[in-house]
């Protein structure tokens, strides 16, 4: 099962998505630094570029065994890659990645299909199988065999079995469901036991790789006096539907065999052969007795969605004979497995200027049911300012719908809501936190727009006139005021006022003479420590105040 996967990537600038598609194959077992793919070439970037905009790969839920080579920018095996390991015996075995590319970004899906190679030999269920036959057995009996099994796929696994040489016993080959074949032994000479009572065969199954591989199983055959009816079933196959949610303890089926012989040669008892997977032995199990087939484990549709095998059943006589039906159970799909949404990328904080259509995070949503179980549709909460939209099955792109103001909103607290087309839908749900980061948009603000302030002439050098003050609703440095004279009305008291930066205070910095200037002005300038800063202005009126400071003249 493939886990999921969150990777965060934390982007200083906005993102910009182009979406594209590219699709590669290697096979497995491929050496470490083999070059699946010339990346750049493919996306029209240059080798060096994509070193310099990070070109990488990233998962969603288990991850491959390839990276992007940071010299050339090819997607190279990193690690041993076992196409069994991955997708068992699912074929084609296809990886899915994504890579993203940066300044801008860019995001590329790439279908990475693994091939197999004939790198698993046949293998018998045991080395040695001893089958007991009467010797009145007649021409043309069949006694079926346990077939190999082949972990690789396609003509890696298709497999042919032959015969040591043998003059009383040939091969015969039964195709089962997708292809499979089991062996069936087939009498071809009467068999004596007084003459032979043993015969020793080797059966050998081989792929259809090149080259091929084979496995081998011997053949003990004893020869015996014995009972000479077999157990006959009143069907050759049974075929059965459950769904996969269907409790432990439930019948599968009965399956019934008679044995025209009398007395314990017509006693039949039950047991399960040939299970095709292999692994459906934890599953179903027959009542020796009664033929009765029921569950002994869970089913699961998305791990097996067709159970083969054959019941054999044998009489208590001696020897004991036997014939075989075949059971074919279909998994029925039921909606068990709720929606998964991976968060693949996600760039914060997001600038309070960004425009609307900023891609801020890639979603990957999946749902291992099939049909409508599996289908998924996905929303966000709350439905503003963001958005999804879609451009692959799968994929999404939580989006800007809205403008952003800081100062109004800081954080948001997005929830992305999965819910399948099963009845009852199953959901699920990732929660993204999102920051909004500051930009400089406001100007500072003074408190007043004209100040109005009034100073005797003889005022001392030093004196404060009075404190102006603005404010920047911005953060950091954005916020931040600083305070200047912009100019003086008249000119001539340039020289006269002096302002603290950083604080807004003016003070007397020379002498005042009612008699020459009665009235000053002052333009005082606000700005921030953005670049460019934001600035205002605010309007100081100094009234000079007469006092007797000259003597009469004559």
């Amino acid at each position: 099962r493939w886990s999921p996967a969150v990777r965060l990537v934390v982007l200083v600038r906005t993102w910009a998505l182009v979406s594209a598609q590219v699709r590669y194959s290697v096979p497995e077992e491929a050496k470490v630094g083999t070059v699946v793919g010339r990346l750049p070439q493919e996306l029209g970037v240059e080798a060096g570029d994509a070193e310099a905009r990070r070109l990488r790969v990233v998962w969603q839920g288990r991850r491959a065994s390839v990276e992007v080579s940071g010299a050339s920018g090819a997607l190279v095996v990193s690690s041993r890659l076992d196409r069994e390991e991955l997708c068992g015996k699912s074929a084609p075995c296809s990886l899915r990645l994504e890579l993203l590319l940066e300044r801008p970004l860019r995001v590329f899906h790439v279908e990475l299909e693994v091939t197999d190679i004939n790198d698993n030999a046949p293998l018998f269920p045991a080395a040695r199988k001893n089958i007991s036959l009467p010797e009145n057995s007649p021409v043309g009996s069949r006694f079926p065999l346990e077939g190999a099994s082949d972990a690789d796929v396609g003509a890696n696994a298709q497999l042919s079995y032959t015969l040591s040489h043998s003059e009383h016993f040939a091969l015969d080959l039964e195709k089962l469901n997708e292809g499979n074949t089991v062996p069936d032994l087939v009498l071809r000479k009467p068999l004596d036991r007084e003459t032979v009572p043993v015969h020793r065969l080797v059966l050998t199954a081989s792929d259809e790789g090149r080259p091929s591989l084979t496995g081998t199983m011997e053949l003990v055959i004893f020869v015996l006096d014995a009972n000479d009816n077999a157990p006959q079933f009143n069907q050759s196959v049974y075929k059965v539907q459950l769904l996969e949610n269907a409790p432990q303890g439930t019948l599968v089926v009965r399956v019934n065999a008679t044995d025209s012989d009398e007395g314990s040669n017509s006693d039949v008892t039950y047991a399960v052969t040939n299970v095709i997977p292999p692994d459906g032995r934890d599953v179903i199990s027959v009542n020796p007795h009664t033929g009765e087939i029921r569950l002994t484990g869970a089913l699961d549709y998305e791990e097996v969605s067709v159970l083969d095998f054959r019941i054999e059943a044998r009489d208590n006589g001696w020897p004991p004979l036997s014939s075989h039906c075949k059971v074919l159970l279909e998994v029925l799909d039921v909606n068990d497995n709720a929606p998964e949404v991976w968060v693949t990328s996600l760039s914060v904080p997001v600038p309070e200027d960004a425009s609307v259509g900023t891609v801020v995070a890639l979603l990957s949503v999946s749902d291992r049911d099939s049909g409508a179980n599996g289908r998924v549709r996905c929303s966000v909460w709350p439905t503003s300012p963001f958005g999804l939209e879609s451009r692959f099955a799968g994929s999404y792109s939580l989006v800007l719908r809205e403008a952003l103001d800081r100062e109004r909103v800081s954080e948001y607290e997005v929830e992305v809501r999965a819910e399948d087309g099963g009845k009852p839908s199953l959901r699920a749900r990732r929660g993204v936190v999102i920051s909004v980061l500051d930009v400089n948009d406001n100007i500072p603000q003074f408190n007043q727009s004209v100040y109005k302030v009034k100073l005797p002439e003889d005022a001392l050098e030093g004196t404060p006139l009075l404190r102006v003050n603005a404010t920047d609703p911005d953060l950091g440095p954005y916020g931040d005021v600083i305070y200047e004279i912009d100019n003086i009305v008249p000119a001539s008291g340039s020289d006269l006022f002096s302002i603290d930066a950083n604080s807004g205070e003016i003070r007397l910095k020379g002498a005042l003479d009612f008699e020459a200037v009665s009235f000053y002005e002052l333009n005082i300038k606000a700005k921030d420590k953005g670049l460019p800063p934001m600035l205002s202005h605010c309007s100081v009126e100094l009234e000079v105040l007469d006092v007797n400071d000259n003597a009469p003249e004559v």
